[in-house]
């Protein structure tokens, strides 16, 4: 897939996410995470269940992706991080007709005390499919159960990312090589494109995506 390709791709999710109001600014005051970190962005990649037309455009590039950058060949499973990316999981491995698990963030403390459901076979070359990628520790632990049950896993496919260094870290120790359809920054200047936000609000979002905790110190009290 050429560089051409992928910036359509990137920039045409960007705008179906705005158009279906997955994307929320806001300034004063910011949003607040359950880590208590403040941002003036927040995506909520669930809502993509409710429109589908908008839905089956997201899955045919999730499609395109796979088989031009992944290749089909080196998919056995899909892995669906519980529980925001589960439904992306079961649209991608449907379309694939691939066998398709899911993890959990913990080992379940009731019934056969599972912490990967479905069946996985020993020595599957497994894609972890993720919806939304902030520090990527869902994925972290998705990739090393998946590794501990005996799949070998390469790749992680994501709808969006903030490209924080925290999730880069993250996946450059578990070995997880990232590829996500588009970014905080490029939702930040589709947003701008379309009049939800001034410049200076893009910049303000592009300044937290940089550096969030240097944005809260100045941007808030």
């Amino acid at each position: 897939m050429d560089t051409k390709h992928k910036d359509y791709i990137a920039h045409r999710i960007a705008h179906l996410f705005i158009k279906i109001n997955a994307v929320s600014f806001r300034f004063d005051p910011p949003f607040t995470f359950t880590t208590g970190l403040k941002s003036p962005i927040y995506l909520d990649n669930r809502v993509v269940m409710s429109h589908p037309k908008e839905r089956r455009e997201i899955v045919n590039f999730y499609i395109q992706v796979i088989e031009e950058v992944v290749g089909l060949e080196n998919v056995d499973y899909i892995s669906a991080t519980a529980s925001a990316a589960i439904p992306h999981g079961a649209w991608i491995s449907g379309n694939l007709n691939l066998p398709m698990v899911f993890v959990r963030p913990t080992t379940k403390s009731y019934g056969k005390g599972n912490k990967i459901e479905g069946y996985l076979k020993p020595g599957s070359k497994v894609l972890i499919i993720e919806d939304h990628i902030s520090t990527a520790a869902s994925v972290v632990n998705n990739a090393e159960t998946i590794r501990e049950s005996g799949g070998k896993v390469a790749y992680c496919l994501a709808s969006t990312t903030y490209e924080t260094e925290i999730s880069n870290n993250n996946l450059k120790k578990s070995n997880v090589k990232l590829i996500s359809l588009t970014t905080g920054k490029i939702i930040a200047e589709e947003a701008f494109k379309n009049g939800l936000i001034s410049k200076e609000n893009m910049k303000s979002v592009k300044f937290w995506l940089d550096k969030p905790f240097e944005w809260e110190k100045k941007f808030t009290k």
